[in-house]
């Protein structure tokens, strides 16, 4: 007897439900999408590499480029090209760097028997500044200009990141803090068109290294064929952003 008003229902045994039955209650877990085939030199999509642009230099002064884990796979970054340009460079990813021996340590076994390089940061001026008094970070070190007489036995330091991300690695790591500062003077207008600046002296990783190095190594045609290599790269980003 069923009761007035009441729809009767019937449960299937559930060993006996049909393939399409069990469609309808079973989660399906959408496929991942295909990853794009990378180009295993810079790391790019192959329909976005830049490799065309790697611009080998022979340069004296050795080049350590610390970059930030957010800058990695920012198709808008220098750091890349840069260090691929640059046989005698290193680039690492993260942010605290203290206690780290690599820090200081030979880019080759063959250097070890080598005098250390001496280390400097390539860092704007900004004793005076807000910040410097809010962290209470200690005044750097004066770049003493015996340090610049052989540029082989120089490391430069260049930190890849937003002003606010590189402030950050400052703050974190003593041993930056340590090292006497490089700060770029008198630097012509920025080639690099695809990223905002907040303000008018900040360049790209790139070209802030080429500029450093010029100064350092006292050559500026050396470096000029990777400066017009960038000027590539910047029209290829500009060419993405044309198409969209």
């Amino acid at each position: 007897m069923v009761a007035r008003g009441v729809i009767p229902f019937m449960v299937a045994d559930p060993a006996v439900w049909s393939h399409q039955q069990l469609l309808k209650i079973t989660p399906v877990t959408p496929a991942s999408p295909a990853k794009r085939p990378s180009c295993a030199t810079c790391m790019r999509p192959q329909s976005a590499c830049i490799c065309q642009w790697i611009t080998p230099i022979a340069h004296g002064v050795e080049v350590l480029i610390l970059q930030h884990p957010l800058e990695v796979d920012n198709a808008k970054g220098s750091a890349r090209l840069l260090h691929l340009s640059l046989p005698r460079s290193r680039m690492v990813t993260g942010e605290v760097f203290t206690g780290q021996a690599w820090l200081l340590a030979p880019f080759e076994a063959q250097a070890a028997a080598e005098n250390p390089k001496h280390n400097i940061l390539l860092y704007p001026d900004t004793q005076g500044m807000p910040d410097d008094k809010a962290l209470d970070m200690p005044a750097p070190p004066v770049l003493a200009p015996a340090l610049l007489q052989d540029p082989s036995q120089l490391r430069l330091i260049v930190l890849d990141a937003t002003w606010r991300k590189s402030r950050k690695m400052l703050y974190l790591n003593p041993q930056l803090q340590q090292m006497p500062r490089l700060s770029l003077q008198g630097m012509p207008a920025s080639r690099y068109l695809v990223r905002k600046a907040h303000s008018p002296d900040q360049r790209s990783t790139l070209e802030a290294t080429c500029a450093a190095l010029m100064q350092l190594e006292r050559s500026v045609e050396k470096f000029q064929p990777l400066l017009t290599a960038f000027d590539g790269f910047v029209a290829q980003q500009l060419g993405y952003r044309a198409k969209r």
